[in-house]
């Protein structure tokens, strides 16, 4: 039975059911809504198979799932043309005809992230491809695009979106074990499967999406699913992957130090290779899941099962077992082995600087390519902030800081952001309301090496509650008025960096230090420190309400 379903473009409504509908003398009506109620929901199908009697029941006894989706053109959880009918409805989505693949859907998306409306775009008729293979951008850029994604809602500021956030993570954490993958044996991404020979990554339009890139990276959006041999236990990352060996292959460019990474390591070293499963398009809450920290020993898509509050289905690679999402819409299954490498970049990065020159890195064996009729790729370039993704990642790190900083116990913490120009790692502001003398260090240093922070961080700046740490002018400040560099910066030394890093020095290991700043007025001063020369918010409002108007 089938709980997936298939999109735009397929089979008539009822074109398979023609000789099964004459024999079991059933109304279309009636099977329509039959099917509509047994895929519904995840968890029902079992109860609503059950309940299934007559006509109904040996109709679904002989159906495929292919030809249910085929029936009622539904689509999986976590389907990218759910994510992009809904956004598109929104009013949140621009489409645009006749780019090229080299370097202009990346400039073009480039000039869209610098918008003060950005919108996703959805690019089609790209030259040299069929139209109808398309490419996404833009997918989490807006509080509206990332409030539906991560279904909070619409209409979200950025600090309503954080406040929303703050203790949500560790639900979703808490409740994913209950949001378990249900295995689905069909999906529409089986529409075609490839092996061999015939398998070819740039029959799709893969974009440059850098002038300076050294070649054409298919993952940027993706999905890769690795897995601990010893507990089975899944991990969903985002990494970067460039096209290898003229489409048969590509290198896969996982963190050091990142889970995905410790599981390839693991099964190298006990069974000389590693499985993996990629996924090139879904719904943009796997880049999420995939591209922020999700508490270790969390599958990643039962976290995100946790935020759309539905079990995610999946179909297995065949040789792996590893999961594939039944939503995707282009993935492949294959083998990471310590000896096939090839040379891979430089790739413009979140940094906003290109990676470097080309090194070795791990590419797969692919054994199998699957695909829907006329797929979309989901991408997201990095590149000098504000980029495709530097939006979602300082809001999700500023609610995740934030939560990990509370349930440290410390009191006093009242906000947390991880600003955007550091591409929501490099620099973090945190305000406190100061209790005692040596507060705010403790807070620095905690926040410095926190798991959600310590990954590549470089500024931590701890201010006073009077001070909006979302807004970069008020930091730099308050930075600049109650700090004495000779006292109050302290420097980390050896802590964990990244080969991204444009101060590291070519085969440095990646160590970085990072810089604590304490820039609250300070303590034993607190009460005859210069007052702050501003008018009282209380005072202002009245002001604005009698005045304001004259100064539109």
């Amino acid at each position: 039975m089938g709980l997936v379903g298939g999109g735009a473009g397929s089979e008539s409504t009822w074109s398979v059911l023609p000789a099964r509908q004459a024999i079991l003398h059933t109304s279309p009506d009636v099977l329509y809504v039959g099917i509509q109620e047994l895929i519904k929901s995840a968890d029902s199908i079992n109860r609503l198979w059950q309940s299934c009697r007559g006509p109904l029941r040996a109709l679904f006894a002989n159906l495929s799932n292919r030809e249910v989706w085929q029936m009622t053109k539904s689509e999986p959880i976590l389907s990218l043309r759910t994510w992009i009918d809904d956004i598109d409805g929104a009013g949140e989505m621009a489409h645009i005809r006749g780019a090229h693949w080299d370097k202009e859907i990346g400039a073009i998306a480039e000039l869209s992230y610098q918008s003060p409306h950005t919108k996703a775009i959805l690019f089609d008729d790209i030259v040299g491809y069929a139209p109808g293979q398309r490419v996404l951008t833009g997918s989490t850029g807006s509080p509206q695009r990332l409030g539906r994604t991560l279904r909070l809602g619409d209409n979200l500021t950025n600090a309503e979106l954080v406040a929303q956030l703050r203790g949500r993570t560790a639900q979703w954490a808490a409740a994913a074990h209950d949001f378990p993958v249900i295995e689905v044996d069909d999906a529409p991404v089986l529409e075609n499967t490839l092996t061999g020979d015939d398998i070819n990554l740039l029959n799709f339009p893969v974009p440059r999406w850098h002038e300076r890139d050294g070649g054409r990276f298919i993952g940027t959006g993706c999905f890769v699913t690795t897995t601990d041999p010893e507990t089975g236990a899944e991990n969903g990352g985002c990494y970067r992957m460039e096209v290898q060996d003229d489409g048969r292959s590509a290198s896969i460019s996982a963190v050091p130090g990142k889970h995905g990474a410790q599981n390839i390591a693991k099964w190298f070293e006990l069974h000389g290779k590693a499985p993996v499963t990629v996924s090139f398009g879904h719904d943009p809450v796997l880049l999420i899941t995939g591209g922020t920290e999700v508490p270790s020993g969390i599958p990643e898509l039962e976290y995100a099962g946790a935020i759309v509050g539905q079990r995610v289905p999946v179909i297995r690679g065949h040789e792996s077992g590893l999961s594939i999402p039944a939503g995707s819409e282009i993935a492949i299954e294959g083998w990471l082995t310590p000896d096939r490498l090839r040379d891979e970049g430089p790739f413009g990065e979140w940094t906003g600087y290109y990676s470097g020159k080309r090194r070795p890195v791990l590419a797969m064996d692919i054994t199998k390519l699957h695909f829907r009729d006329n797929p979309i790729q989901l991408g997201a370039p990095p590149g000098k902030p504000p980029h495709d993704y530097s939006y979602m990642r300082t809001i999700m790190k500023s609610a995740m800081i934030l939560d990990d900083l509370v349930a440290t116990g410390v009191g006093g913490i009242t906000d947390a952001w991880a600003h955007e120009s550091g591409g929501g790692r490099l620099l973090v502001a945190v305000s406190i309301s100061q209790k005692y003398a040596g507060h705010a260090r403790q807070v620095a240093h905690l926040t410095a090496q926190l798991p959600t922070a310590a990954y590549m961080n470089r500024y931590v700046i701890v201010v006073d509650d009077d001070i909006n740490p979302a807004s970069l002018d008020e930091v730099i400040w308050a930075m600049c008025t109650r700090t004495d560099p000779s006292q109050d910066i302290d420097i980390l030394r050896r802590t964990w960096g990244s080969k991204l890093d444009p101060m590291l020095a070519d085969g440095a290991t990646p160590h970085n230090s990072r810089a604590i700043i304490d820039a609250c007025i300070p303590y034993e001063r607190r009460s005859t420190f210069p007052l702050v020369a501003q008018s009282d918010p209380a005072y202002l409002r009245v002001i604005a309400e009698r005045w304001g108007g004259q100064l539109k």
